[in-house]
């Protein structure tokens, strides 16, 4: 479908910067300005994964309970389900020229995509958090190979400067640090897994009873990885052509999403031995010492990643706070969120294993519901761009009860585990049944009010 031009999203050929207007948000990219290349949906869901994040998480596995086997298995079927929903989310951005979340507004109604919106932006603030932590902490290593001494929250202030200003620049540049710095880092974190897996003691042939809570409490981890990015998905497609094929949208999405994951975590696994704990220190120390005279660049490395995966994470955040409701430009947006990310990777920096493994299952009680809901709009509806509902949808009641009901029933975190969890000693299935009830009881309106 056709959009019209809009002065608040034109832009000279060329330009770098994308439009600081709120309405570049909240409206469709006019069909002039989609002129994106296909590759670049490949690296966009590549090269954010490509960091210490992977790497812990496979590494967390073995501390969980499970042995190498069990952790591949959950690696392969874990990233698998998490990454189709992303993968189809992506294929709605061509076709509607907007961001995620104001996508969304098509099932939620304009006043209804306001809750996701803005528990996305905190999400985003928190994975800028999370991402920093060892980002900052590798820099400060690296910095004092050098001889210079810095304090963490230095080192911390220049990454976050650095990320704000892409997000501040917007989509386009964004993209670029996707491709190339993202295809830089793809050989250095190769050629460190290689190293590292050849010089630890692998716990490949060691093999012990698994049981199947365990099993399914890590497998959840594995699908929050990978799913957590269904609410970015479509703001990195919507400069696409609309009559992209969604099909090469879904498959370069699903590439890119497991060709990330599933090697590092594999890693992670191969190298968690060598590894003191599951920590962003302890992976650092065991990279820097297992590289030898070129520990240097497995530091710079990570110091790097932090780059693409926050640059990322804090332009989705501006785009979803605007789409929360709050009607200010999009570099005042960004400012804010890489302030309080900073602010929160100082304050988490202690906790890093507890933060980042409750901050995977707590977005699922969310983004599960939220999804579901907006994958069955799309796929079970006509497929057409038109109006959004104007106020709160039925739609927007499912996403709201269901995401309530899983938290206080399935939950499993260091804060609150609810009923059905600890009846499952501790297996988390909350995720599941939020997607797949959300989308049901979508599904199941639709037919009924088509009938009625």
């Amino acid at each position: 479908m056709s959009h019209p031009p809009s002065p608040a999203t034109t832009k000279p050929a060329g330009r770098l910067m994308e439009e600081l207007s709120s309405a570049s948000v909240r409206e469709p990219v006019p069909d002039a300005l989609k002129t994106m290349r296909l590759d670049r949906v490949f690296w966009s869901h590549f090269s954010p994964n490509l960091g210490p994040g992977g790497w812990v998480t496979g590494a967390l596995l073995i501390s969980m309970g499970l042995d190498f086997r069990t952790g591949v298995l959950a690696v392969l079927v874990g990233n698998l389900i998490g990454a189709l929903p992303v993968a189809f989310a992506a294929a709605i951005g061509p076709a509607t020229g907007l961001t995620q979340m104001e996508a969304s507004r098509r099932a939620l109604g304009r006043l209804g995509v306001r809750p996701p919106a803005f528990l996305n932006w905190v999400y985003c603030v928190g994975w800028d958090a999370v991402n920093n932590v060892p980002a900052a902490t590798a820099l400060v290593a690296l910095l004092l190979m050098a001889g210079v001494s810095t304090p963490f929250w230095l080192a911390l202030g220049v990454l976050a400067c650095l990320q704000m200003v892409a997000s501040i620049y917007g989509h386009h540049v964004v993209q670029l640090l996707q491709k190339y710095l993202g295809g830089l880092l793809l050989v250095t974190f190769l050629l460190m897994g290689v190293i590292l897996a050849f010089q630890g003691v692998t716990p490949v042939h060691t093999h012990h009873p698994v049981s199947w809570q365990t099993f399914l409490l890590a497998t959840g981890v594995l699908v929050s990885f990978n799913l957590s990015w269904a609410s970015y998905s479509s703001d990195y497609t919507r400069y696409l052509p609309a009559n992209t094929s969604p099909t090469k949208v879904v498959g370069l999405a699903l590439a890119g999403l497991l060709g990330s994951a599933i090697p590092f975590q594999i890693l992670g696994l191969l190298t968690a031995v060598s590894v003191a704990e599951p920590s962003p220190t302890a992976v650092i120390a065991s990279l820097q010492n297992a590289m030898g005279p070129v520990g240097a660049v497995a530091l710079a490395a990570i110091a790097l990643s932090s780059i693409t995966g926050n640059a990322f994470n804090d332009n989705t955040a501006s785009y979803s706070l605007i789409s929360a409701g709050l009607n200010v430009p999009r570099i005042a947006a960004a400012i804010l969120t890489a302030s309080l990310g900073y602010v929160l990777a100082g304050a988490g920096a202690g906790r890093y294993t507890t933060l980042y493994t409750d901050y995977l299952m707590v977005t699922m009680y969310w983004i599960a519901p939220w999804v579901g809901i907006v994958l069955a709009d799309w796929y079970c509806g006509d497929h057409k761009v038109h109006a959004a509902p104007p106020g709160w949808t039925y739609g927007a009641t499912i996403f709201a009860v269901t995401s309530v009901l899983t938290i206080a029933l399935f939950s499993t975190s260091s804060v609150y585990t609810g009923p059905v969890a600890r009846w499952l000693n501790g297996a988390d299935i909350g995720y599941y049944v939020g997607f797949l009830v959300a989308a049901g009881w979508y599904v199941l309106g639709m037919r009924t009010r088509a009938s009625s």
